[in-house]
């Protein structure tokens, strides 16, 4: 499957951004999806994921009650919905598809096996 994120940009702290990563290639229903994201000088870390249907979602400590993400498998593209960020959610996000999991989803990165380009997001202080 190819993934195509966009929607990342420069935004003030408070500052809200909507990322989507559209999917192609295979039927996107099938699969679980997630956002992680890479700060300079730092390892990549989990930020939200999303099962198959939808209906089931989890964040990182550092992002629940700002953060939303969510799918519309019609259109085949996943969303990350960003409010009230911080200097600290800059980084480079990317999106990633969990093919093998017939359920539920996963926050470990070695779990995904196609991801996207990223794109950077920037909250200036």
């Amino acid at each position: 499957v190819q993934l195509q994120a966009c929607g990342g940009g420069l935004v003030q702290a408070g500052g809200s951004l909507r990322l989507s990563c559209a999917a192609s290639g295979r039927t996107f229903s099938n699969y679980a999806m997630g956002w992680f994201r890479q700060a300079p000088g730092k390892e990549r870390e989990f930020v939200a994921a999303i099962d198959w249907s939808g209906g089931l979602t989890t964040y990182t400590d550092s992002v629940k009650g700002r953060f939303t993400i969510s799918r519309d498998n019609a259109k085949n593209t996943v969303y990350l919905q960003m409010n009230s960020l911080l200097p600290e959610d800059t980084a480079v996000y990317y999106c990633a598809a969990d093919f093998r999991r017939s359920g539920g989803y996963s926050r470990n990165d070695g779990e995904y096996e196609s991801w996207g380009q990223g794109t950077q997001v920037t909250v200036s202080s």
